[in-house]
């Protein structure tokens, strides 16, 4: 594993288009599986994981 693939918390969630405080409640309250790595009070998330998240979520037609 590549650290440059590791994102924390404020570059995830810039990367997501939310904010910093929605990535915290999405971890916190599960709301969202994505994964993350949690080293001490380090939180960080894989770019690849990430990018599987935004394929999860995409959509063809509105509901």
């Amino acid at each position: 594993m590549q650290n440059q693939n590791l994102l924390n918390n404020s570059e995830a969630a810039a990367y997501l288009g939310v904010t910093e405080g929605t990535m915290m409640v999405w971890r916190s309250t599960g709301r969202y599986q994505i994964p993350f790595i949690k080293v001490g009070r380090l939180v960080r998330y894989r770019l690849n994981d990430l990018n599987t998240f935004l394929d999860s979520r995409t959509q063809t037609k509105t509901a």
